[in-house]
């Protein structure tokens, strides 16, 4: 590519944490996917080409989520009236398998914002970024959940709340706190996930659930080890997509087996996370999931593995 392109990376999330389904992600450091812009004389979003999905995703700007957050980004910070009409092109590298629970979609709509901002030098600030990533996931999942591409594009261990814009309060993260995350060689839907979910929740298991993530914030708050592993579970989501998942169970309980403060799903899945106490226990606890995996799964392989701290940095440009 000639030097007027600009690429930007946005990494894989982690969200939900079991307790804090739709108000908690944090940002892995290692996978993600990447986006090349360049301005072009023609006004709009031109995606000229997709790598490494296998030909499956839309090349029409309006139908995928990296071009859907290209032109909202142009619509929200339009260059100065002399330097006439906005056009971008766009080069998408999907480092992200599909379908995986790692905020694949967050990811392409967050590299896209960020690489368009700077080839057009629009100089949006975060809020902007997030607002074009956002509506670019509401094309993708029918709503703009921002527990994906809010850590995908800041970093770090976040709390999301609900709002227009929503408000996002950055979580102390201990330093020697890892995850081991395993993607099992298959896919679930963000929309299957949202099908199985129950319509009412009984008030019980919502206050067991919202003590759950008061305990995991507490927890990280304090550096607390009990309070963190105790608040690590799901009454809402995962009872009901666990079995969305291949050998959910049997991943879940190698995990703590290992000595993991706690496992659940990545998002809705596939995918599964476990935190643990340091680099050298995430990794013994990461082979022990895709030993569980590889076992008890009708599924290719035993699965990819990523050990990372928990709450890296967000998106940059490269």
């Amino acid at each position: 590519m000639s030097s007027s392109w600009r690429r930007a990376f946005a990494p894989a999330t982690v969200s939900n944490l079991s307790c804090g389904f739709d108000l908690l992600g944090f940002a892995l450091d290692g996978w993600g996917d990447v986006v090349a812009a360049r301005a072009t004389p023609e006004p709009g979003v031109r995606l000229v080409e997709i790598r490494g999905d296998d030909g499956r995703l839309p090349l029409a700007a309006e139908a995928n989520t990296a071009g859907v957050a290209a032109q909202k980004l142009l619509e929200l910070a339009p260059p100065p009236g002399d330097r006439g009409p906005a056009g971008v092109e766009l080069v998408l590298e999907k480092g992200l398998p599909l379908a995986s629970g790692l905020g694949s979609s967050g990811a392409s709509a967050v590299a896209a914002a960020l690489a368009v901002n700077a080839a057009l030098g629009l100089d949006a600030g975060e809020g902007i970024l997030l607002a074009a990533a956002l509506a670019a996931e509401k094309v993708a999942c029918g709503a703009a959940h921002p527990d994906n591409v809010a850590p995908a594009l800041l970093g770090g261990l976040l709390l999301i709340r609900p709002g227009d814009p929503p408000a996002i309060t950055r979580l102390p993260v201990p330093g020697d706190l890892f995850a081991a995350v395993l993607h099992p060689h298959a896919e679930v839907s963000t929309a299957d996930a949202r099908a199985v979910l129950p319509r009412n929740v009984p008030l019980a298991t919502l206050t067991h659930q919202a003590g759950n993530l008061a305990a995991l914030v507490a927890g990280l708050h304090q550096d607390d080890d009990d309070l963190i592993r105790s608040a690590l579970v799901d009454h809402v989501a995962e009872p009901v997509r666990a079995t969305l998942t291949p050998a959910f169970d049997a991943i879940r309980g190698a995990a703590l087996e290992a000595g993991a403060l706690g496992a659940g799903l990545s998002g809705s899945g596939p995918s599964v996370f476990a935190l643990c106490r340091g680099e050298e226990r995430a990794v013994a606890t990461g082979a022990a999931m895709r030993q569980a995996l590889a076992a008890g799964a009708g599924v290719d392989g035993d699965g990819d593995l990523l050990v990372s701290p928990v709450g890296a940095a967000g998106a940059s440009l490269r």
